[in-house]
């Protein structure tokens, strides 16, 4: 399956987990990738995209950063004669401090790259997406912008917003034939979260990762990248201004101390 032939395609946070295996999906699939991160590792995701006969290039950039965005947008049009798709994936933890313990430096750090840099791409990239005649945009958010308990207050503050973005935005491209989705994912072996699981594994314990939802196991970047793809395709063309939750079931329910298994 080819389903992005001729494609130009922009994934930013692309140097580890969600956005890496999104930019080799996208490359195996017929893009023409621009691999975008503030991590050197970008050029890694490259060089096995191009070790499995895909086509990309990197780009070191701060995605909460609106010359940086712009610079990206044109090396796009430079490089691939213009701009398809745009995975807006970048983003930032800031820790696990409480709402009294976070500090307003934080705040406009994990703000300005979380929620600022979707709302950047898509204000510099809609146009020129728009000029191909139809494309696709979409953003991750979190389950930790559905409700409370999966990240820091700024982080899940930060992902309600992208939520909210994903459908003012759709709002706003109406009749140009682009589309706006989100993805919340929840708990993904990620850079990111790397130290949940190594804590979990030095104790013990890995076994209750994940123990929440359905599934009863944490995700994996891939499983994430598999649907932004579908986002992204001719397959979801009548999807649009919504929000997936990819979060083995979590936010299907309240918070409860799951059953032991029989």
């Amino acid at each position: 399956m080819a389903r992005f032939t001729g494609k130009s395609v922009i994934v930013t946070g692309a140097a580890s987990g969600i956005g890496r295996a999104s930019a080799k999906l996208f490359a195996a699939e017929g893009a023409s990738v621009i691999a975008a991160d503030k991590a050197a590792g970008v050029a890694d995701t490259v060089a096995a995209i191009k070790e499995a006969g895909g086509k990309a290039i990197s780009m070191e950039m701060d995605a909460g950063n609106a010359g940086d965005v712009k610079e990206l947008i044109a090396l796009a049009i430079k490089t691939n004669g213009g701009l398809d798709i745009l995975y807006a994936n970048a983003g930032i933890s800031g820790g696990t401090p409480s709402l009294f313990e976070q500090t307003e430096d934080q705040w406009k750090q994990i703000l300005q790259v979380n929620l600022i840099g979707p709302m950047l791409a898509i204000q510099i990239g809609a146009p020129e997406i728009i000029k191909r005649g139809k494309g696709a945009i979409v953003c991750t958010a979190s389950v930790a912008g559905l409700r409370n308990g999966a990240g820091s207050p700024a982080y899940s503050a930060s992902k309600a917003g992208v939520i909210s973005l994903v459908s003012l935005a759709a709002n706003n491209l109406a009749g140009t034939n682009v589309r706006v989705n989100g993805i919340c994912p929840g708990l993904i072996e990620t850079g990111m979260t790397q130290s949940i699981f190594d804590r979990a594994r030095e104790k013990g314990t890995d076994d209750r990762i994940g123990q929440l939802n359905p599934m009863r196991r944490a995700g994996q970047p891939e499983e994430i990248a598999k649907v932004a793809l579908f986002l992204a395709s001719d397959d979801a063309s009548y999807v649009n201004g919504q929000v997936l939750p990819v979060d083995g079931g979590l936010s299907s329910s309240l918070p409860v101390v799951p059953p032991r298994p029989r």
